[in-house]
């Protein structure tokens, strides 16, 4: 219960940080928070067009069953890429001022929440657009999302923490995260991965969530509720591993960078 104690006594902290994360990646910028649409947006019309018009993807309103999945990845992929040097890039403020250290983290997770939260306009107007619509299992969207924030945390905690002793971490991550897209669901369905395989390929966590994502936005079908279940009692588990791997790493911040 003590994270939850120092969180709410240095709440006003974790608030200025949040924002100052946010407003901080678009803060040289002279289109601001609009990049939050923009980016996906071009990323969606290079695979909208080599997708299916050149590797002949044959999925009906594809850009539609491709965006509701892209753009949570999108949240994930560049959260725990930015919350690996957190740590480092904020060597100052480490060194000369106590403050919980886990704010870093958190910080840098919630203020991806809140764009990925605003990029979500973007999946809403594809679904009006496509005329796929929406359906009463939308309602499980607040669920999904806080599965992928826990387990988004869970890894910042993680590899904020062992980026600060193995700094080459920082670019090892690029490269997973990129094997990770194609191994995930994002551009293709679940479906296309023979039965055999299925098991091994189920045990990325990202792929549940992004199946649940598209279930309840595209297919418009109840989300696979058990596969869910069990995969935020993992969530949790991990959550709570992180969180003790950050507090060990975290007595020797100060010397280490």
């Amino acid at each position: 219960m003590s994270i939850f104690k120092e969180l709410y006594q240095y709440r006003e902290l974790l608030k200025t940080n949040i924002k100052k994360e946010f407003r901080g990646k678009y803060k040289k910028s002279s289109l601001g928070v609009l990049w939050s649409f923009i980016n996906p947006l071009l990323q969606l019309l290079v695979y909208a067009l080599v997708f299916p018009f050149i590797l002949r993807v044959d999925v009906e309103h594809y850009t539609t069953f491709m965006i509701v999945a892209l753009i949570p990845w999108n949240f994930f992929a560049s959260v725990v890429g930015s919350a690996a040097p957190i740590i480092v890039n904020n060597a100052n403020i480490v060194k000369k001022v106590y403050f919980p250290r886990i704010i870093l983290p958190i910080s840098i997770v919630t203020s991806g929440l809140v764009n990925f939260i605003i990029s979500c306009v973007l999946i809403l107007g594809a679904l009006l657009i496509s005329g796929v619509g929406f359906s009463v299992y939308i309602l499980y969207l607040p669920l999904i999302i806080l599965i992928q924030y826990l387990l988004t945390l869970a890894m910042s905690f993680i590899l904020s923490s062992i980026t600060v002793y193995l700094r080459d971490l920082e670019y090892v991550i690029n490269a997973i995260m990129m094997l990770w897209f194609y191994l995930t669901p994002v551009l293709y369905s679940a479906d296309l991965i023979p039965t055999k395989y299925q098991l091994i390929y189920n045990l990325n966590p990202m792929t549940p969530i992004i199946n649940a994502y598209r279930d309840i936005l595209y297919y418009q079908v109840s989300p696979q509720l058990n596969g869910l279940l069990i995969l935020f009692g993992f969530v949790i588990v991990l959550l709570v591993v992180g969180y003790i791997i950050f507090k060990k790493c975290e007595r020797n911040f100060a010397e280490e960078i």
